[in-house]
């Protein structure tokens, strides 16, 4: 009996050892990680294999060689997983506990929180725990649904059309920068949101180098552009002000000044009869649970996330119509039945009609998304694939590469927005955690529905009242935390005639 015993207890010892080691966090194959350097040396110029810049290339060769989960200490000691399966990117999710983290936007924290003068968190961007679950139900409840966004249809049309008109004359212009344009458009959008405010970005006198809304728009791509080198390289600027994190805190303290200023003028007439009713920022301005060092924060959050991510996402999807004009052609039939006319405002009852131009967002948005993917911090121990990840490590999702897979789309890096309609051949439900360019569960973006209801009124207006050709390179995203195209939008406009 002791030697059955003993024997059966050798048997277990030995499974245990066998898939124990098998599905260890430290056998998820990845990069070789350096004393002292871990795998920064993979992303230098010249000898790295890896780009800052290219995080959907470096995605790619990481799947290839290493599989569908990878471990990487980009930074020694800080441990990141990679996953490229969608089951793997649910399990992500499914584990991120009441108060989702993120390790992301760290030196604009400290930035913040150095100043608790001016905020009294490090915002809605880099907070975790309490305090960001504090401000994110504060802030949420006047972009929650779609009722609430359809508030700011009137004046959003109002924008839109007065930026076409100016396209009349503007679109005459030779080696037009139309990203630029964008984001005049989506910052007098923003700040129509956050501020409840006009900054009139499109008269001659903003329109200048060093004009507020010029400064504005540099302001966030600059410190958009400093995010992901702070966070993933080595954090020098914790101990001694780096060039890097200089250049963050001279666009921040703009960008806050900005704020400040604008703020100071709504809050001079918040008690007058010059208040909109239901705005957002009367509802901030009346809330018990905030002060104005809250608003501050949260106003700069809007402005460095919703002008470059809007700006950006428009460009590519103005480049894949551009490029498909079959696919523009259909959308100017559903634009015309749904537009009588050029100026005909976009109504709920529009929106809710305009499935084609859904499906070109959505397709967009599959090709070239908001970012590379989502980032979470482990809130407990969790099995991706065969592997055991314990709680507290950094978790990133690889959607854009996923979604250029031939397993989860046909003729993947096609633009085929037929491909979302249901009543269409093309048509195959996906898997739900595939496509999410604004994330998912409670720290999904928060301007979500304000973004895909802008953008969808911007390309219906737009192609119901012009042609748009390519004339350009094919463009490609690079990584600035969010995707932006690594070539100027080169277009060619026309303006239609009614029988065109």
């Amino acid at each position: 009996m002791f030697y059955s015993y003993t024997r059966r207890k050798i048997v277990v010892i030995r499974i245990l050892k066998r898939y124990g080691s098998t599905n260890s966090f430290h056998n998820i194959p990845g990069p070789l990680s350096l004393p002292g350097i871990g795998t920064l040396y993979q992303y230098l110029p010249l000898i790295g294999s890896y780009k800052f810049d290219r995080l959907h290339w470096n995605g790619f060769k990481k799947l290839k060689k290493y599989g569908p989960v990878v471990r990487e200490q980009m930074v020694p000691g800080v441990n990141i997983v990679w996953l490229f399966k969608p089951d793997d990117i649910e399990v992500m999710f499914r584990s991120e506990g009441k108060y989702p983290q993120r390790r992301s936007h760290l030196a604009l924290e400290k930035y913040r929180l150095d100043r608790p003068n001016v905020y009294n968190t490090g915002g809605l961007l880099p907070t975790n725990g309490p305090d960001w679950l504090r401000l994110r139900s504060i802030f949420q409840k006047g972009l929650s649904s779609p009722s609430a966004v359809h508030n700011f249809l009137p004046e959003s049309n109002e924008i839109i059309q007065e930026w076409l008109y100016r396209l009349e004359d503007i679109c005459k212009t030779p080696d037009l920068v139309y990203a630029n344009e964008l984001s005049r458009l989506f910052l007098e959008l923003i700040c129509l949101v956050a501020l409840d405010l006009r900054m009139n970005s499109f008269s001659k006198r903003e329109l200048r180098p060093n004009s507020r809304s010029s400064k504005l728009m540099k302001a966030a791509l600059t410190t958009n552009s400093c995010i992901l080198k702070t966070d993933n390289g080595p954090q020098l600027w914790r101990k001694f002000e780096t060039p890097l994190y200089k250049k963050l805190r001279k666009s921040q303290e703009f960008m806050e000044e900005v704020a400040i200023d604008l703020l100071s003028l709504k809050m001079t007439f918040f008690n007058e009869d010059r208040k909109k009713p239901g705005s957002l920022l009367e509802s901030y301005l009346s809330c018990p649970d905030l002060d104005f060092k809250d608003i501050i924060g949260v106003v700069c959050d809007f402005l460095l996330a919703g002008v470059d991510t809007t700006s950006y996402t428009t460009s590519f999807i103005l480049y894949h119509l551009a490029k498909n004009r079959l696919s523009q052609s259909t959308l100017y039939q559903e634009c015309k039945r749904l537009l009588p006319k050029p100026d005909s405002p976009v109504t709920k009852e529009v929106l809710s009609e305009a499935q084609y131009a859904k499906a070109v967002v959505k397709e967009s948005l599959r090709l070239r998304p908001v970012s590379v993917g989502i980032g979470r911090v482990l809130d407990k121990d969790a099995q991706f694939s065969n592997f055991i990840v314990p709680r507290g490590t950094v978790v990133v999702s690889q959607n854009q590469v996923s979604c250029r897979l031939k397993e989860y789309f046909p003729d993947p890096n096609e633009f085929r927005p037929e491909r979302w309609l249901k009543t269409h051949k093309y048509y195959q439900q996906p898997h739900p955690f595939l496509v999410i360019p604004f994330g998912h569960g409670a720290r999904s973006c928060i301007a979500r529905r304000l973004a895909e209801q802008n953008m969808l009124i911007f390309i219906l207006k737009l192609t119901r009242s012009f042609k748009f050709r390519w004339d350009g390179s094919d463009i490609d995203s690079k990584s600035l935390l969010i995707n932006q195209p690594d070539g100027p939008i080169s277009l060619i406009m026309e303006k239609r005639s009614e029988d065109s």
